[in-house]
């Protein structure tokens, strides 16, 4: 059930359901996590509860979805009671800055969630306070700022990543894992409504094609280029281990 925490918010974008549908796209993304998702997962950002439901299984015991948009929490919560996502998933309504209580977690993931968020690099060092030593902090989110396109101003981005501006957001505790791009035949799209079709909205029809025929080539594709082009950028970081007190020094012994 959702618990509360944190004021009333109401997410502007309307893209949630629309996206839902990209279940390759969802699949793929899990073929790129899954050694990450393991124990206790927080999802920032959860929305309708579509990632949940594409990426979680059997190799976590706990699965919170954070969301801010009380709305939006209630309809995860429905899906957990119609189970159509696994039982091992809760929605909490609030914010990183609100759930301290929860942690510590595994995982942290954040998916097409980070460019919404003004403060950045603040988000991610409350992220990386919510972490296990030795947990994982994932960030998908779309790439290249030259593509930014009335699209993402509609639904509320404040900006696009390169992989250097990603990887740049330097959080104390955090050590970079890996990184890559994915969706590279995606990327072709994009390019096509940044600079021709100039879309606020793709149709239910645009995002069948990419979901079906362009996510399938990228699946192929991604590896050819090594992962070095594509509409997405994908970081992973680790949490280090606190390093443990130095012991004080031996008292030396008085003699005579």
């Amino acid at each position: 059930m959702s618990t509360s925490a944190g004021p009333d918010y109401t997410y502007v974008g309307s893209e949630l359901e629309l996206f839902g549908a990209a279940h390759r796209w969802k699949r793929y993304l899990r073929q790129q996590i899954r050694p990450y998702l393991k124990g206790r997962v927080l999802e920032v950002g959860a929305g309708l509860g579509a990632t949940a439901r594409a990426l979680s299984g059997a190799s976590e015991t706990e699965w919170v979805c954070l969301e801010p948009d009380p709305a939006l929490a209630s309809q995860v919560d429905e899906k957990i009671r119609a189970r159509e996502l696994p039982a091992h998933c809760r929605s909490v309504v609030g914010t990183t800055a609100t759930c301290a209580d929860l942690a510590p977690f595994d995982t942290v993931l954040y998916v097409d969630v980070l460019e919404h968020i003004q403060d950045d690099r603040s988000e991610l060092a409350r992220a990386c306070a919510l972490l296990a030593e030795g947990g994982h902090l994932i960030v998908l989110a779309p790439a290249h700022q030259w593509l930014y396109t009335p699209f993402d101003r509609a639904i509320g981005h404040h900006r696009r990543y390169s992989r250097r501006a990603l990887t740049g957001l330097d959080v104390p505790g955090l050590r970079l894992g890996d990184w890559r791009y994915l969706d590279s035949a995606g990327l072709l799209a994009s390019v096509g409504n940044r600079f021709f079709l100039r879309s606020r909205m793709p149709t239910p029809g645009q995002i069948r094609f990419w979901d079906s025929v362009l996510v399938r080539i990228s699946r192929f594709l991604d590896p050819v280029t090594r992962y070095r082009a594509g509409k997405s950028v994908m970081v992973v970081w680790e949490k280090a281990a606190s390093r443990p007190p130095l012991p004080p020094f031996p008292r030396a012994s008085r003699q005579g």
